[in-house]
This record gives structure tokens, sequence and C-alpha cells, in this order.
């Protein structure tokens, strides 16, 4: 290892792979990042506790997708199944030992310190001599989720034990404590950035979802709380079931060993490509010709409403034809209605219709239930403001996601610039 030379220009193949394609100014001449076994950098310090069952815990576990090491609730002592537990402090480093496909590990922050967790994670400190947050982005790594993978055994991938020892044996590249906190410093303030712009979409919602309230009547009443001023003596509501206001549509799927059905240009929506934005453009999985003509067609800006499985109540509007599968019912508003009226007001009762569908291991709202569905519809200029007030809201809430993905791809980017592409040494 070149541990003691700086980079220079008869020093470019030692360093080839040892630095960063992208270094802050003030390291570009200094040393190559240096070979370290994880072990040199992390310290395991179990703090076992004695649990008293009628004492309050705060149990956390590791959602990588969800920010990290967030809380469980907080459970009576005799509530808790698993008894051995461990104390945690700020800036712990949490390792699940079973949910190793998903790369759950992360640090504890300062809210939940002394909250404790299983023996099915393995806790850790890092050293002083390396920098907390820098580490952090560094277990973010592709590198480092794929090494917990190779240090773990079984068949299943999914119930695959990880075996820390060994991991802590592998060695990867690390530079110097300043150099740490200079990249630990530039991602931080990145990910402020994304936390302030992901507030603010939380804030449009909330303000959505509150506008809704108003502007359309509560269960069992026919006059909404909060009407536009020129609808304030339109009088009541028009209840109607949804059959009266809209052709309804299952979706069908052609066959699937028939290739030719499949890979064209022609949208095929499933409840996957359902996000929690309004719009969709675009589908997992597209329909040739052929294949398209052994469904049946939506049109343009339909509601399509997931009646089946799991994600019942999930909605959406098509931008352009398209086709669903059998799990979603499509509703085609006749011309008298308002399909961005009809999408809002289906959405704002979505929660209410999933719980048509019953307790049962499959989830289902069937055509004819789906199709009974009573919802109150004003005349159709009062549809259409609401429609066109509620839109507005939902732009604004897409261009706020785009902004939040942007950033996301942005950081993602440089986290690779940031950190050397051959980051792991296997000696």
């Amino acid at each position: 290892m070149s541990n003691n030379s700086t980079l220079g220009r008869g020093d470019k193949a030692t360093a080839q792979g040892r630095v960063p394609k992208l270094r802050f100014p003030e390291f570009r001449d200094a040393r190559a990042w240096e070979e370290k076994p994880i072990g040199e950098v992390l310290i395991v310090k179990p703090r076992p506790i004695e649990m008293k069952d009628e004492q309050d815990y705060s149990l956390v576990t590791v959602k990588r997708r969800y920010g990290g090491v967030v809380s469980r609730g907080v459970f009576k002592g005799g509530s808790i199944k698993v008894k051995s537990q461990f104390s945690l402090k700020e800036n712990d480093f949490l390792i699940s030992k079973r949910q190793i496909v998903h790369c759950a590990c992360g640090l504890v922050p300062e809210y939940l310190k002394d909250s404790i967790v299983s023996n099915e994670y393995s806790v850790l400190t890092v050293r002083k001599k390396y920098d907390i947050l820098f580490f952090n982005y560094f277990s973010q790594q592709f590198k480092v989720s794929q090494s917990f993978l190779e240090c773990s055994v079984g068949i299943v991938i999914e119930k695959m034990l990880f075996k820390l020892n060994d991991w802590l044996r592998r060695e990867f590249l690390f530079p110097s404590l300043k150099e740490q906190q200079i990249i630990a410093d530039c991602l931080f303030s990145l990910d402020d950035l994304i936390a302030v712009q992901i507030q603010k979409l939380d804030t449009l919602k909330a303000h959505k979802k509150g506008l809704m309230q108003q502007l359309f009547p509560a269960e069992g009443e026919t006059i909404p709380k909060m009407g536009f001023p020129e609808f304030r003596d339109a009088g009541a509501w028009e209840a109607k079931p949804l059959s009266k206001v809209a052709k309804i549509i299952t979706g069908n799927t052609p066959k699937t060993a028939e290739l030719n059905n499949y890979g064209g240009d022609k949208l095929f929506v499933s409840p996957a490509d359902i996000s929690n934005l309004r719009y969709i453009t675009t589908t997992k999985t597209t329909l040739s010709d052929q294949g398209f003509e052994k469904t049946r067609p939506i049109n343009v800006n339909s509601i399509l409403f997931v009646c089946i499985g799991s994600t019942i109540g999930k909605i959406a509007q098509n931008k352009f034809e398209c086709a669903t599968n059998q799990q979603i019912n499509s509703v085609v508003p006749f011309n008298e209605y308002s399909n961005d009226f009809i999408y809002s007001i289906l959405e704002n009762n979505s929660c209410q219709i999933a719980v048509m569908a019953g307790k049962q291991a499959v989830p289902i709202i069937n055509k004819t239930l789906f199709s009974s569905v009573i919802i109150p519809y004003p005349a159709p200029p009062e549809q259409q403001k609401i429609a066109d007030c509620l839109s507005s809201l939902d732009e604004l809430i897409a261009a706020q996601t785009q902004k939040i993905d942007t950033l996301k791809i942005h950081k993602k980017g440089l986290m690779q610039q940031l950190f050397p592409s051959v980051g792991e040494v296997h000696g």
C-alpha cells in the first residue's frame, strides 16, 4: 500500500482506484485513500439490559427506505417477545442480521437515544479518528450493501444470516479525517436541502387533504362545509351510484405466454404503476398493438382504482389511452360529468371504499360492488370549479415531487464521484 505517498505524476498508477473522481481542491494533492479493515473503523459495543415487565420501552428498527433507524413505538416490557435487548446511544450504528437483502443499517438519531433494539441487530460505534457522518454516507454505497450479502449465509436470500466477524475483516478505502469531514459536510448540506423540500411537499399534501375535507360533503351529508361563493345557494348535491355517472371497466391481461402481445408502445397499467402522484404517463409493462386488441381500452383521463389486493384504494388518472390488468376497475365518466371531479372525490373517499373489501385473505371489491358506491355530485359548473382548484394543487405537488427526485438523483451521482469507484479491497 502507498499509505505515505501523495498523488503526483509518479503515483498515478499506485493511486488508481484509490482516489475519488471528484476531490475537493485542498485534497487534490493529498495522499490516496487507505485500505482499512472495517473492524479498525467500528467497535462492537453491546449494552444488554434486563427488562422489567411493567416498564415502558421505546423500540426501534431499521428501514433504509424510510430514513434509517425509526421508532416502532413504546411497549411494556412484558409484551416484548424478544427479551434480549440492547440500549442505544446517539450515533450508534445498527446492522440487521436478518434484513441483509435490504441493506438495513443506519445511525441512531439524537431523538431515539435511550431506545432499545433486539439482538437481531448488531450494535456498533465509530472510532474517534473517523467521522460518524462520513461513515453513515459510506454505508449507503452499493458496494457496502453488496459486502453484507457476501458475508451472509443461507439458502433463501430473505432469511440469510449476517456474519458480522467476517464483514469486520473486509477492507475498504478511507481518506484522512479532515477529508471525511468535508465530504460529510457537503452531503449533509444536500440532505438538509432535500429535507426542506420534503417538508414543503408534506405541507402541500396536508393543505390538499384539509381542502378536500372542506370542499366535499362529509359522510352522510349533501352540502360541503365550505363552498365557493357563487355556489353557496345552489342547494344539496345529488347522491348517485358510480354506475349512473360512468362506465365501469374491469381490466384483463393478455396471455403472457404469447410474447407478441408485449413490448410495444401501449401502456398496460398494474397497481405497481400507481404511485402517490396523480397521473400515469409510463408503465413497467407495455403491450403491442396485437396485445392491446385483446384488452378493454381505457379512454384518456379516466380514473383507475385498484380494487384487488394489498394496495386496494390506490387511484390515478391516465394521461394516454391504456389498458389495465384485472386488479383495476376503471371509471370512464359520461359526458355530463367531470373526469377530474370524479377523480378527486373518489380520492377523498378511497379509504372508505377500501373498507368495503372486508377482511379476507385477498381483499377484493368486485365490479358490481364498486359500481354501487354512492357519491354526491353538484351541478357541472361546481364540479369543474372544484376540479380546477384541486388539479392546480396536484400540479404543485407533482412539481415539488420532481424537485425532490432531482435532488436525490444529484446526491446519488455526487456520492459516486466523492467515493472511489473501486472502494473495496479483498487483499
